[in-house]
């Protein structure tokens, strides 16, 4: 009988790709759904849906029992919103699949985190390991949530008997991805603004990179470790962003505002927003400049020697397979 895996997130980008190839692999995998379409999304997947949520224990405790492996992909991604929001959905989540996980024997979990937990305040960043703490800003209350996430991932390792391990990859891009639909909703707004001129370097994950990456820490992850992981090969914002949005036939926009100007009125939007309690998101934040106003790019060193890791989908690959899509 083929071993199982819990997935949650198994709707979005990232866990629905991670349920076709572990199904693909010999894995009976089961998905955490919140919804009767969410269950539907990953039916289609191959999983067997099971209806719940990381708020509700008994749903948990029902999903993780008689499963080997517990991969947690779901997690509350925008870059605006209330900070216990944040707390309830990553880390308060985080939590509570920790604890249906090790009451159901669960050997391994495997977390996909998030590169930018090492980000503080503004400053380049390049080549960084996983020497660096995690740090947390209440500017940036998705990156510190993944991070108070990241540790209580890591501090439930139990070496031999529950074995935690985080992959953490930064911005992820490919076929499906939804944050490109928000960049060409923005772009076609008249919204759209290089930070400075856009030459900050930055690294990047294909979704086949990242679930390769998974795959790896399932089966030769350390406990207790977490893992940056890439495309290997940097390249700069204005590259990625102008060539993820040629593949949907939309020309990258020229405007430009300087990263200082840019964080004040960031400031100045988010205060309106929170003052005035304003629908939506505001057109620029401080996390969305803290992700992409500073050159940001990974040592992916441990992962190969490690896991082995090595990327399997290039950029120009990639890329290929978006275009017309």
């Amino acid at each position: 009988m083929a071993a199982i895996c819990l997935i949650t997130g198994g709707s979005g980008f990232v866990g629905g790709r991670l349920i076709e190839r572990l199904i693909a692999q010999g894995w009976q995998v089961r998905a955490l759904a919140r919804s009767v379409e969410a269950m539907r999304t990953v039916e289609e997947r191959g999983a067997q849906a099971v209806r719940g949520s990381l708020d509700d224990m008994t749903s948990l405790t029902i999903a993780a029992r008689g499963c080997s492996v517990v991969v947690h992909v779901a997690a509350l991604f925008k870059l605006w919103g209330d900070h216990d929001e944040f707390e309830r959905s990553n880390v308060l989540g985080t939590a509570s699949l920790l604890r249906a996980a090790e009451a159901a024997s669960v050997k391994r979990f495997v977390q996909v985190g998030a590169a930018a937990v090492v980000m503080g305040d503004l400053a380049p960043m390049l080549q960084v390991n996983e020497s660096l703490p995690r740090k947390e800003r209440a500017w940036a209350p998705y990156s510190a949530s993944k991070a108070r996430s990241e540790a209580l991932v890591l501090g439930a390792n139990r070496p031999g008997v529950f074995e935690t391990v985080v992959i953490r990859p930064p911005m992820i891009w490919g076929t499906g991805m939804p944050t490109l639909d928000h960049m060409i909703e923005t772009v076609k707004a008249g919204q759209f603004r290089w930070v400075g001129d856009g030459s900050q370097a930055m690294s990047t994950a294909h979704v086949d990179n990242v679930c390769h990456a998974v795959e790896l820490a399932i089966e030769k992850g350390r406990g207790g470790e977490a893992y940056f992981v890439s495309d290997g090969n940097d390249s700069t914002l204005k590259q990625v962003v102008s060539s993820l949005l040629q593949t949907r036939g939309i020309e990258s926009p020229r405007a430009s505002a300087p990263l200082p100007i840019a964080w004040i009125m960031a400031s100045m939007m988010e205060w309106m927003w929170r003052t005035f309690s304003r629908r939506g998101e505001p057109p620029i934040t401080r996390q969305m400049l803290r992700l992409i106003g500073k050159p940001f790019t990974l040592d992916i060193g441990k992962a190969q020697r490690e896991l082995g890791y090595n990327p399997i989908v290039s950029w120009e690959q990639g890329l290929k397979a978006m275009q017309g899509r």
